[in-house]
């Protein structure tokens, strides 16, 4: 590592969830020529999970910002570069790149490939042609210029020119002079092939030819646009009565998730309308109770204790269906899922052993829960390893509806509105506080039998909250 590198360090973005490959960034806290210092948070970005800020590892003086807020960068990717020692005056630090562009090989490095007829390339992707100028696109009809310029480097005429060395490994040239197979890196390939277009046809503005995530969009949305705009009618027909939001971060990976559980686990959902009248009461109870001060104390709160004892009585509902390996892994912990509507869209965060708590230690981990999503703080740590998911549509005012699983998990509660509704109470008509439960589980693996169960039990225990003793 030279000096210049050693004096100039650059902090890449990482991997700030599980496997994750590209993060938002949404906002920088510095700017170029701010100090900073080891551990402090310099963006926030966000993945397809979360909102996550990033502090940076070590201390200096902020050289350069390599991305504009808004940005999606690869993760490894650089995103700040930091001048370690400012004190040292002006040194010439490597060129640093635009933002929004990745950074170039040094001139050291570079030096040995141009040798050897050939050029530092990314790897995976085969040489690089020998030039650095991009690769010539197709001519334009009616052009007089054919084909390019002969180079001012090339033999003589009177000499005959030697046969170009071809590198070992460059890319294969079709008719047009475009590689063969376009250039672009796996992420980007797989977004091509998700939004179901042709690498042939999008035009590269990476170096050396390389199709970013941005070319890819473009040419996604010119495809959109001509299925969209009428023939005979202005495309300004519904100008200022339409707006297009980009699908990304949270809203990109709920639907993918959703998409998948709906297609890839056979859901079933059963229904049960109970009397909470009791458990609303029990609710009104705890508010003034010491050991609950300071507590987030609510309906939905009774309705997780109920839900674990219920799993407690039918534990091979608290499963998940291994398809590689056409296992079930049956699990004796609860991570219960909470289902949460933020700013940025549905996440689910869950809590860790939640089997394990007391009641006031549940209530705590509600709260705490709710907060955070709310703060949009939720790390994708508190969103990973969920088992078991309840949805709260009551508090929307709907009284039930068919919840889809989250992926991996084997059940969703769904916990509808709370009504004053006449009901058959000790042979009378009375009007008594009544909700209606939703139970989707993976057919796979929970059968009808065993999903009413646990459905049951649930009911049971709101019905009558003091069974929340007797079952224990």
């Amino acid at each position: 590592m030279t000096a210049v590198e050693q004096r100039f360090r650059e902090f890449k973005m990482p991997d700030v969830g599980e496997g994750l490959t590209e993060a938002e960034i949404l906002k920088w806290f510095v700017a170029p020529g701010d100090t900073v210092t080891d551990g402090q948070v310099v963006c926030e970005v966000e993945t397809a999970k979360a909102a996550v800020e990033l502090p940076i590892p070590f201390d200096g003086v902020v050289h350069e910002l390599r991305f504009d807020e808004g940005t999606t960068v690869d993760v490894g990717t650089p995103i700040i570069s930091v001048d370690t020692d400012p004190g040292a005056g002006e040194a010439a630090p490597q060129a640093a790149p635009a933002a929004g562009k990745p950074a170039e090989k040094p001139a050291a490095e570079a030096e040995p490939a141009e040798k050897e007829g050939r050029q530092a390339n990314l790897v995976g992707y085969g040489a690089a042609p020998a030039s650095t100028k991009r690769r010539p696109r197709k001519p334009v009809p009616g052009s007089q210029r054919s084909a390019p310029a002969p180079s001012a480097a090339a033999p003589a005429p009177q000499e005959p020119a030697p046969a170009p060395a071809r590198p070992e490994a460059a890319p294969e040239l079709n008719g047009s002079g475009r590689p063969a197979r376009p250039l672009a890196k796996p992420p980007v390939r797989k977004l091509a092939k998700d939004l179901g277009i042709d690498l042939e046809a999008v035009t590269p503005s990476g170096p050396d030819g390389i199709i970013t995530r941005e070319d890819v969009h473009a040419a996604a949305e010119a495809v959109q646009t001509a299925r969209e705009t009428p023939v005979a009618a202005p495309s300004r027909a519904v100008e200022g009565r339409e707006r297009r939001v980009p699908v990304k971060g949270v809203r990109k990976a709920t639907a993918q998730a959703m998409v998948n559980s709906a297609f890839t686990a056979p859901h079933v959902t059963e229904f049960v309308t109970v009397d909470v009248t009791r458990t609303m009461k029990l609710v009104a109870d705890l508010k003034q109770d010491p050991a609950m001060a300071g507590l987030r104390v609510n309906p939905l709160l009774l309705v997780a204790k109920a839900l674990l004892v219920a799993i407690r009585r039918n534990p091979d509902v608290n499963a998940t269906w291994d398809e590689g390996n056409q296992e079930i892994v049956y699990k004796d912990y609860v991570n219960l899922g909470i289902a949460a509507a933020t700013p940025r869209g549905l996440i689910v965060p869950n809590i860790k052993d939640a089997h394990a708590k007391t009641l006031p230690e549940l209530a705590s981990a509600l709260g705490e829960l709710v907060t955070t999503a709310r703060e949009g703080k939720t790390t994708p740590a508190a969103m990973s390893g969920g088992t078991v998911t309840i949805t709260n549509v009551g508090v929307f005012g709907i009284d039930a509806g068919t919840p889809i699983l989250n992926p991996g998990e084997s059940a969703i509660l769904a916990f509808g509105a709370v009504k004053l509704q006449p009901w058959v109470h000790k042979g009378e008509v009375k009007p008594r506080q009544v909700t209606t439960l939703a139970l989707s589980f993976d057919h796979r693996l929970v059968d009808g039998e065993l999903g009413s169960k646990v459905l049951a039990d649930v009911a049971a225990v709101l019905e009558r909250p003091k069974r929340l003793i007797t079952w224990a």
